[in-house]
């Protein structure tokens, strides 16, 4: 005997609550029944998923992998249930999309009037997550598509958005705030560099940027957001690099701060939409990458 894709489910809820009774209510049974199937499939797959006691239900290291593949079954077939209503054309349904916090907030805005109009029935569930989360979540299924740094999250199909420089953002006092032309790479020998913390892309671009030019990244501050990195700058902590996107939607609006390009091929990186290979979304995700790129392009030149 198989699990049932309901006991999959039951599965999933339970190792996401970390107690039967919270997945009972998620799912909308009784506690006793939920608790009846996850013992029986347990029982068909000749191994225990859950850790009992006072606690609660904890995944044993066994079980975290059977929760991950189950995680993919129940997309796979959501996915199958999506591609079925739309007819294969399009995007259907709920699609859950994960992207990067550096970019996220900055291009989907952009893009929302178009994919209003080119997916009506299409209900996306986006989450910000660091670049080494985009990758888990994708493999185990919890999320559909990426919009992330595409040498980040291999084997899988990707689409190509846009290319983008990174910046410098430093005080009108600072040295290099007297020009305005794009800043070389000796200019940043012995400065201190603001970035984000680790497990971001960003942060390992600014680390080989720093090394390099000669420069170092700050161990006294590390960002939680874009926005942060700015403000601690305009604090005199250290120059701040920004990605192209985020300086021309948002950080130009600050007059505190002066902007430079970074004049350097080191100095940028390519963001793309990506999806697990084989996924029965593929035509739509395309479809998804040309509304997304459209808007990137005119975020990108609007001075």
């Amino acid at each position: 005997m198989r699990p049932t894709l309901r006991q999959l489910q039951y599965l999933v809820a339970t190792a996401d609550t970390g107690r039967f009774s919270d997945a009972a209510e998620r799912l909308h049974v009784s506690q006793p029944s939920l608790s009846a199937q996850i013992a029986e499939a347990e029982s068909h797959l000749g191994a225990i998923v859950f850790e009992r006691g006072r606690h609660g239900a904890r995944v044993t290291p066994l079980g975290a992998e059977i929760v991950r593949r189950a995680r993919y079954v129940l997309r796979q077939m959501e996915d199958m249930q999506s591609i079925a209503k739309s007819g294969g054309l399009g995007l259907y349904g709920r699609v859950r999309m994960g992207v990067l916090p550096t970019i996220g907030p900055y291009l989907l805005p952009r893009a929302t009037g178009a994919l209003h109009r080119e997916f009506p029935d299409l209900r996306l569930s986006i989450r910000e997550e660091s670049t080494v989360q985009l990758q888990e979540k994708l493999t185990d299924g919890q999320m559909d598509v990426l919009i992330s740094t595409p040498e980040d999250h291999t084997p899988t199909a990707s689409e190509h958005l846009f290319r983008e420089t990174l910046w410098v953002a430093v005080p009108a006092d600072d040295a290099l705030a007297g020009d305005s032309a794009p800043i070389k790479l000796s200019e940043l020998t012995g400065r201190p560099l603001l970035t984000l913390g680790m497990g971001h892309r960003l942060t390992s671009l600014v680390s080989e940027l720093a090394h390099a030019a000669g420069a170092f990244v700050s161990t006294d501050y590390e960002g939680t957001s874009l926005d942060a990195i700015r403000h601690m700058s305009a604090l005199g902590a250290g120059v701040a690099i920004l990605p192209q996107l985020y300086v021309t939607c948002e950080a130009r609006r600050d007059d505190i701060l002066v902007y430079r390009r970074i004049d350097a091929p080191i100095a940028e990186r390519d963001i793309a939409l990506v999806w697990r290979q084989g996924s029965p979304l593929h035509d739509g995700f395309t479809q998804l990458a040309n509304v997304l790129r459209t808007a990137a392009r005119s975020a990108l030149s609007a001075n």
